[in-house]
């Protein structure tokens, strides 16, 4: 096992599987400028880790992240529009590498999930929440609009007017109901997450990581593409995925009638 510690956040590494919890439990993981920085390195390092081949991100204590760190609003007060547009930009860079990094990651959802905690656990590929986790993009009880792409990501998750009506009235909405609206794939006692998380990541660690990660690339931009670009670009993944040592090592294995060893090349 290898355990880096950030100020705001821990990074473990284990078995091919790199563990992001945000640790600031003694305010519920609530965002500020220290933890979007060091979740912007935690997220670099896993991406250009070739041992780390799925990725599970979590919060310590009763949250898993209650959203942004309300005296951190207060002290931007100051910066004016501008100063809080280009601030945002930055984050943006970092939420983008989550969301396009070419591993399966993995929220695994404890306590609440407000505001920018929720954007943050919608960057992940599959939700896993804990029956106690509670949802809501929470923004406008701020008086603000949404911000980490939560308005982009939400209708793709639940649907247009499911993601207005909890948008607009700043409702939250419980574990259940959230894998109802196919939010979340699963719902697990709360002592159990940590374990189910695991057992995903693990599943994942073992297979044909360029494949996972082209097929999950693939996946996100077929909701912006037309059919025939996407056509183009399915045949360009497949074409790169069956060069792959792992391909190889499938059609090998098959013939030999054992369980591939994927070794993520």
């Amino acid at each position: 096992m290898e355990l880096t510690k950030f100020t705001t956040l821990t990074l473990e590494k284990r078995e091919g599987v790199g563990i992001i919890t945000l640790n600031r439990p003694e305010v519920l993981n609530a965002l500020d400028f220290d933890m979007s920085r060091d979740l912007g390195e935690a997220v670099v390092r896993v991406r250009d880790d070739e041992g780390v081949r799925a990725v599970i991100l979590t919060g310590a204590g009763r949250a898993f992240c209650s959203g942004g760190d309300i005296k951190g609003m207060l002290a931007r007060l100051s910066q004016g529009a501008s100063g809080r547009r280009e601030a945002l930009k930055t984050v943006y860079r970092w939420l983008l590498e989550l969301i396009n990094l070419e591993k399966p990651v993995i929220a695994a959802v404890n306590g609440y999930a407000y505001g920018a905690g929720l954007s943050i656990a919608l960057a992940a590929d599959i939700l896993i929440a804990a029956e106690s986790a509670d949802f809501a993009l929470s923004f406008l009880k701020l008086g603000l609009t949404p911000d980490f792409a939560g308005g982009y990501l939400l209708p793709r998750a639940i649907g247009l007017n499911r993601a207005k009506l909890f948008t607009l009235t700043a409702d939250s909405f419980g574990a259940e109901m959230a894998r109802e609206f196919g939010l979340v794939s699963k719902v697990v006692p709360d002592g159990e997450l940590p374990a189910a998380a695991w057992q995903l990541a693990r599943r994942l660690a073992d297979g044909p990581t360029r494949a996972l990660g082209l097929t999950k690339i693939m996946l996100n931009k077929s909701l912006n593409f037309n059919l025939l670009d996407f056509l183009e670009l399915e045949a360009s993944y497949h074409a790169l995925s069956g060069g792959t040592e792992d391909f190889q090592e499938a059609v090998k294995a098959f013939g030999e009638k054992r369980k591939p060893e994927f070794k993520g090349r």
